[in-house]
């Protein structure tokens, strides 16, 4: 299909519109030998209204955001982060009513069908029957009653119309207005200084500023002027400064109408990667954590590689930040169902917590069940279909079937209670898994509850009994500490290739007190080498399956 080259913005496309092309035309700067119309700038001072909360305009985010980091500039880190999480209660992420009050504004400064650009007066004469100052780049007041203060500058519209999509269509909407030498434009007194440094760049391709605080200021008149070479330069800039987690927040709380553009896309990515990073290890950080803003969470909990002990633990962990910084009940089920909650990996939960999930006051019900059922489908599943859902769910938004590098390996454990009290437990270890435990390492395995007692498993690589050469170890413990005693009989089984199935390794009866543990320090009777072969016939598709089959034994 050809293009319509009579559609304004068509043609700006072909002739590689806003394409940020290099070229310098700095020397026409405010100069009237090169320019063919006047722009008179009012500047709209910030007036603080009785009972003012959140905000309600661009300048009032604005003015929010730049007092926040004239704020944590003088703070450590986690005085950082607090600060942040107090934006997030008074203003609500900016994900409603802030984004439309800012939308809002913006349409103050952009196009309105059927006139000229909202907040942009073409005009011979000035508001109120007064004229600026004739000074180049002037600053003075308007003559009237609500006068405001001005700036006059010299411009080029050929220039401004190839950069911008909002001063091509002031320039050649077909109207009279649009024939005449003086424009207005309206800003806020905090957006000054950034707009007049996105009118040089429009000239020259290049910021002078470098500071993160002054970017983003001209990233945001970018956005709002529609210069998109100008939020592109700027994204690039800030993505070539060190980033800091002040900076990262900063760059996540952008309004959605910034952060949503294709070219402040990869700052967004950056520092959503940065913070995921940052606080890997959760345990070391969970202060630091539990103060994060809403988008700061999500970033940190959608890392795959979150070193957390379990996702039982992560659950434990989102209802406590939620309790923690939203204290009504109503709020809170709304930002758990809403944002929390994909966020949470309900399969790899064990049922013990997924029961308790259930009756939580803080899940919305409906979605819990939800939740839960989704994880039971996903336990019931063959190993190799996990696999598959997880490789699915990957290149998804929401990653729930994706296991991340838990210090407890997810198990599967199916419970009787006739004959006999019964569990058998299953226990799946990757072939790298196995190799890290080299030369004297241990894995364990999520608790599981047998008669009311907790137990886990745990895999070594530990040395036979005559200490002659290294072997693969499988050994049950309990978990309660104390004068506790309980007696069971256990057995070990692997599943192997030539049998295609368990075959019963060890078996045996203990009674177990408080942290003791027991177990076969050489599960397949093998070296390590061995055993981890690679025609080792303990590894199906890389994966080694493991299962315990534990009975109370009658007293």
């Amino acid at each position: 299909m050809k293009n319509d080259l009579s559609d304004p913005l068509t043609k700006m496309d072909t002739l590689g519109y806003g394409s940020g092309t290099g070229s310098d035309f700095s020397f026409a700067y405010n100069n009237a030998t090169f320019s063919d119309r006047i722009l008179t700038i009012q500047i709209v001072p910030y007036v603080k209204s009785e009972g003012e909360g959140c905000s309600s305009t661009a300048g009032d985010w604005d003015r929010k955001r730049k007092r926040r980091r004239e704020e944590t500039n003088k703070q450590n880190d986690a005085d950082v982060l607090t600060q942040c999480e107090d934006d997030v209660l008074n203003c609500t992420m900016l994900d409603t009513e802030d984004v439309l009050a800012y939308e809002n504004q913006d349409e103050e400064a952009v196009a309105m069908a059927e006139e000229s650009p909202s907040g942009v007066e073409m005009t011979t004469d000035h508001p109120g029957g007064g004229v600026a100052s004739k000074s180049t780049d002037s600053f003075t007041y308007l003559n009237s009653a609500a006068a405001l203060p001005v700036r006059t500058i010299h411009i080029s519209s050929p220039i401004l119309a190839a950069q911008s999509p909002f001063f091509y269509k002031l320039f050649s909407n077909g109207m009279k207005e649009s024939e005449q030498q003086h424009v207005t434009v309206q800003i806020h007194a905090s957006e000054e200084a950034a707009f007049m440094d996105l009118l040089k760049f429009m000239y020259s391709n290049t910021l002078s500023t470098i500071t993160p605080t002054a970017l983003l200021d001209v990233l945001m008149a970018a956005d709002k002027f529609e210069v998109a070479s100008c939020m592109r330069h700027c994204s690039r800039l800030l993505l070539n400064l060190p980033m800091t987690c002040e900076s990262a927040l900063l760059y996540l709380d952008l309004p959605s109408s910034v952060s949503i553009a294709d070219a402040v896309r990869p700052l967004i990515d950056a520092a959503k990667q940065f913070l995921a990073a940052h606080f890997k290890d959760i345990t070391k950080f969970q202060e630091e954590v539990l103060n994060l803003p809403l988008a700061g969470i999500e970033a940190v909990l959608s890392n795959d590689d979150l070193q957390v002990a379990s996702e039982d633990a992560v659950c434990d962990f989102v209802l406590k930040w939620a309790r923690t910084h939203y204290p009504n009940l109503e709020e809170r089920r709304e930002i758990l169902g809403s944002r929390l909650c994909r966020l949470i990996r309900f399969p790899y939960m064990t049922c013990r917590k997924l029961r308790k999930v259930l009756t939580c006051n803080d899940f919305d019900p409906e979605l819990a069940s939800k939740d839960v059922l989704e994880a039971l489908f996903f336990k019931a599943e063959a190993p190799h279909r996990q696999r598959s859902l997880a490789a699915e769910e990957g290149n998804a938004s929401r990653s729930s079937f994706v296991e991340r590098a838990y210090k407890y390996r997810p198990i599967k454990v199916v419970e009787f209670e006739l004959p006999r009290q019964q569990c058998i437990v299953y226990l799946d270890l990757k072939r790298e898994e196995c190799n890290n435990l080299f030369p004297a390492g241990r894995v364990y395995s999520q608790a599981f509850h047998l008669g009311g007692q907790g137990f886990f498993l745990s895999a070594h690589c530990n040395m036979d009994q005559q200490n002659a050469f290294h072997c693969f170890g499988l050994f049950l413990g309990m978990q309660e500490k104390g004068s506790v005693s309980f007696a069971v009989d256990y057995e070990f089984a692997v599943w192997t290739k030539l049998t295609e199935g368990y075959v019963s390794k060890y078996k045996g009866n203990y009674t177990f007190t408080g942290g003791k543990a027991v177990g076969y320090r050489n599960l397949a009777g093998l070296p390590w080498t061995s055993f981890m072969a690679e025609d080792s016939v303990y590894f199906i598709n890389g994966i080694l399956h493991l299962r315990a089959v534990l009975t109370i034994l009658r007293v």
